[in-house]
């Protein structure tokens, strides 16, 4: 995978979350778009690809939601890393197994963001399960539908230009 899509990958994430983030329940998001994007780079590129989805689109999440910057760009470097490793030691082609590893990726970013924020302000704030398992819900059914998508757009843009070509060709008889 190449950096431009990795970047693309990102920024989008990162800019359908900002758009979507007025959705958010209490103000907490209990979707992070941006951790299926990272996923996907990983999944789609390896394990370097991830580190870098991870790396850039942490530290542009962390900017824009204005908390300690850094954590969240560790955190989803650390789950790119095993994301991607996870895609190219298994052959994980099927959508619904990818979600599956996004369900997974979701938790274990949860988790490693939370043990974090103990180190950070030195007192352990425990998880929220119920708003975990939302989270790790939607980001899977977010997944489900990018790798679908993902999966389905070529053969959509060769039939458009097969269809293209044929009508050209009718044409000029």
């Amino acid at each position: 995978m190449k950096a431009t899509a990795v970047f693309l990958s990102v920024v989008v994430s990162v800019l359908v979350q900002v758009a979507l983030a007025k959705y958010a329940v209490g103000g907490r998001w209990v979707f992070d778009l941006v951790l299926v994007g990272v996923a996907y780079a990983a999944l789609q590129g390896g394990a370097l690809a991830g580190m870098l989805a991870g790396t850039v689109g942490g530290l542009l999440q962390d900017v824009l939601s204005g908390g300690i910057v850094g954590v969240g760009g560790l955190a989803k470097t650390v789950v790119g890393c095993l994301a991607g490793v996870v895609g190219t030691q298994f052959v994980v082609a099927r959508p619904s197994a990818r979600a599956v590893i996004v369900a997974v990726a979701t938790v274990v970013h949860r988790l490693v963001m939370v043990g974090l924020q103990a180190l950070i302000d030195l007192q352990w704030i425990g998880v929220s399960w119920g708003s975990l398992w939302v989270e790790t819900a939607v980001n899977a059914a977010a997944a489900l539908v990018v790798f679908q998508a993902a999966q389905a757009l070529p053969g959509v843009v060769a039939r458009q230009r097969f269809r293209g070509r044929s009508s050209l060709s009718r044409r000029q008889w």
